[in-house]
């Protein structure tokens, strides 16, 4: 079972609030162990020097005569009261001479160890935990300071414990109040956590239902957006996607529904006039005439068929583009000259025709289409006597050179502007004048000047003109090459 991300991150929060109070309680409760047990055998220390120094002074032989002394006795006795310590005096062999203590705590029986007495001759002092080599039933926190005369001779040792049950007590408690803190602060966590984890998780949940109704089919589903963190920049690109895969699929509708119609009026056609034939419905002397329709409806299939491959590869990046530089006047040049005939026929006039050499860098296949689509359009829907204006200017400082085609006519209204470069948008639409074509050239003619790094475009005034207007790379120029001659003379020297 696949676990959410909310139940994840609350499993990951959990787990790191308890590794953390975990690890806080071993190091608070080391650093209250080591504290205690500094502050005791300070605290014992400063107990048994205060003993050692005042019994330094007396002038007695043996630790036996300062056992004796009611003064030794007093002074231990009170210091034992205020401090609630058990106080010990030894002789040099660390057998107990006196006890503060009157219970059966102290077995009196045992004596200190004599590696215990040698550490505390040696270093002046010594502490431990523990049971002082048996005198105590139960650890104890204990110092030493050896006992010294007036002749600088150790004639015992005074020992002060307290029992170690008081840090167990002192540890339970600290335990007891740390677990209850971190029992309100794990349920305090656990409380924002869940809050959080919904208020985080809650915007993707919403994303995804988008996403699973957009999947569905329901391509109006929108992811909402709020605030301006990750999570909104999600959702925006998502209701981005959303919006270009909306408009693909209504782009592939249309496009799909424009094929069949653009396919089905020349096939009905072609097939009533060649059931005509068969049947006899056409006579014999007509079928000359009809053949010619039925080779011109074929001749538009085939158009059609080579336009939507053309599209088909310039939108899966198949069409290969081969930009050189050359001189765009040539191919002005050339396709005016091969529609020469239909100038004179319409008796349209050509304007603007100045073949100066202008360099663009683009593939000359590629502008040769895009201008032959121009060029024949204008053709078709400039009326008899009507003008053709040919421009195109360099522009060295931008880097482009524009190319500007304007004939008279109806021109194109500004409602159908917008969409004369749009697949399927047939001519007539925008100019009123011919339904012929299957309105795939402008859509070519922009994508192929994409595809050569311009742009284009076009303008109108409705009722009398329509200008295509297109950009190109410019070209450079090639250096020129030296003669022969100068090239020998430069070897001559």
């Amino acid at each position: 079972m696949n676990k959410s991300i909310s139940s994840r991150y609350f499993v990951t929060t959990a787990i790191l609030l308890v590794s953390g109070i975990t690890l806080l309680g071993v190091i608070l409760m080391y650093f209250c162990v080591a504290y205690f047990r500094a502050d005791s055998e300070d605290t014992l220390l400063t107990n048994v020097r205060s003993l050692r120094d005042n019994f330094s002074t007396m002038d007695l032989d043996d630790a036996e005569q300062v056992g004796e002394e009611p003064y030794v006795k007093q002074a231990i006795s009170i210091l034992s009261n205020a401090t609630g310590s058990i106080f010990l005096l030894t002789d040099d062999e660390g057998r107990i001479l006196y006890c503060s203590d009157h219970t059966d705590t102290v077995n009196l029986s045992r004596t200190i160890s004599q590696k215990i007495l040698d550490q505390a001759f040696s270093n002046g002092e010594y502490t431990e935990l523990g049971e002082l080599s048996g005198i105590y039933s139960q650890s104890h926190y204990s110092a030493c300071c050896p006992l010294i005369n007036q002749e600088r001779q150790t004639i015992g040792y005074v020992v002060a414990s307290r029992d170690a049950e008081s840090l167990s007590v002192f540890l339970e408690n600290i335990f007891s109040a740390f677990i209850i803190s971190a029992a309100v602060m794990l349920l305090v966590s656990s409380i924002f956590s869940i809050l959080l984890t919904n208020r985080l998780v809650g915007p993707l949940r919403r994303i995804t239902a988008a996403a699973q109704a957009f999947g569905n089919g329901d391509l109006s589903a929108r992811a909402p957006v709020g605030g301006d963190d990750e999570i909104a920049q999600l959702a925006v690109t998502f209701n981005d996607m959303a919006d270009k895969l909306q408009a693909v699929d209504a782009s592939r509708q249309s496009f799909m529904g424009n094929i069949a119609h653009e396919l089905r009026t020349p096939m009905t056609t072609i097939k009533g006039f060649i059931d005509g034939m068969l049947d006899g419905t056409i006579p014999d002397d007509r079928r000359d005439h009809y053949l010619r329709i039925v080779s011109g409806e074929v001749g538009r299939l085939t158009r059609l068929t080579h336009s939507m491959l053309d599209i088909t590869k310039l939108e899966t990046g198949e069409y290969v583009v081969s930009a050189v530089d050359y001189d765009v006047w040539e191919t002005i040049s050339s396709i005016l000259f091969s529609r020469e005939q239909q100038f004179i026929e319409h008796a349209i006039r050509l304007t603007g025709f100045n073949p100066v050499k202008i360099l663009v860098h683009a593939d000359p296949d590629i502008v040769h289409q895009v201008l032959y689509n121009i060029v024949d359009n204008a053709l078709k829907f400039t009326p008899d006597g009507g003008t053709i204006d040919i421009q195109v200017t360099e522009n060295q400082k931008q880097g482009f050179v524009t190319v500007a085609i304007r004939n008279t006519g109806d021109g194109i209204s500004e409602d159908a502007l917008p969409y004369v470069f749009e697949r399927f948008f047939k001519a007539d639409k925008s100019r009123g004048l011919h339904a012929e074509g299957s309105g795939l050239g402008l859509h070519i003619c922009k994508q192929l000047i994409n595809r050569s790094g311009g742009k284009i475009w076009a303008e109108s005034v409705p009722g009398e003109s329509a200008t295509f207007l297109f950009t190109l790379p410019c070209g450079k120029p090639k250096p020129p090459e030296r003669s022969k001659s100068a090239r020998g003379g430069q070897g001559s020297r």
